[in-house]
């Protein structure tokens, strides 16, 4: 029998993508261990969700290390001691660095507000609405030296309603968040993901596997 896929999760904020992992566990969706939770903050509402159910936890500041590659370095170290064979950014408010990505070649992933390659970096729900976007959605994709540039995984798309504001548009962004990193994690850990050039491609991939556009909830 197969090893579990370990997986670590680095996040921020609030962590709702993490809670969204950890439920997909618990329901069984995804067959999958989080061996850690790193934060760069020690008010990331995602520590707390991590001592709640039970998975360690680091808070790791990056003013303690001589730069980035050195934060980075230290991380991937952590990282590679606990077995983890897939990162999951979720909210991680930080420029992944080189370190990092040299060790976990095609091996992070990252959920983004906005429909990639449109709209990357911060604010991507705000960018849509002021563009005047007609559909917005979310992306994961593999994380590589550029910011928000890696291969496309897997994108749910909202429509733009008129009356949307940022705060309207982004609850349903991230309701569509929710169910769609659990997926990405799941095709990863099944290894029905390969990769040509930048084109992700999906073994056994069903119509019921993909994710459309969302009416107003």
């Amino acid at each position: 029998m197969p090893e579990k896929l370990k997986i670590a999760v680095l996040a921020s904020g609030r962590g709702s993508n993490f809670q969204a992992i950890i439920n997909a566990i618990r329901d069984g969706y995804i067959d999958v261990e989080v061996a850690c939770l790193i934060s760069d903050s020690p008010k990331a509402f995602a520590l707390n969700r991590a001592k709640e159910a039970g998975i360690e936890s680091l808070y790791m500041a990056s003013q303690k290390h001589a730069n980035a590659n050195d934060y980075y370095g230290t991380i991937a170290t952590e990282l590679k001691d606990r077995g983890v064979g897939l990162i999951c950014l979720a909210g991680f408010m930080r420029i992944v660095k080189k370190p990092l990505i040299d060790a976990y070649p095609m091996r992070i992933i990252n959920i983004h507000p906005a429909l990639l390659p449109s709209f990357t970096g911060l604010d991507g729900q705000q960018k849509a609405i002021d563009y005047g976007a007609k559909i917005a959605g979310c992306t994961v994709h593999f994380v590589d030296e550029g910011v928000d540039t890696g291969p496309i995984i897997v994108q749910a798309a909202t429509f733009v309603y008129s009356d949307d504001d940022e705060e309207s548009l982004s609850q349903r962004i991230l309701n569509l968040e929710h169910k769609i990193y659990p997926y990405a994690i799941k095709l990863f850990s099944e290894g029905r993901l390969s990769l040509k050039g930048r084109v992700v491609s999906i073994r056994d991939e069903k119509k019921e596997d993909g994710f459309i556009i969302s009416p107003r909830l």
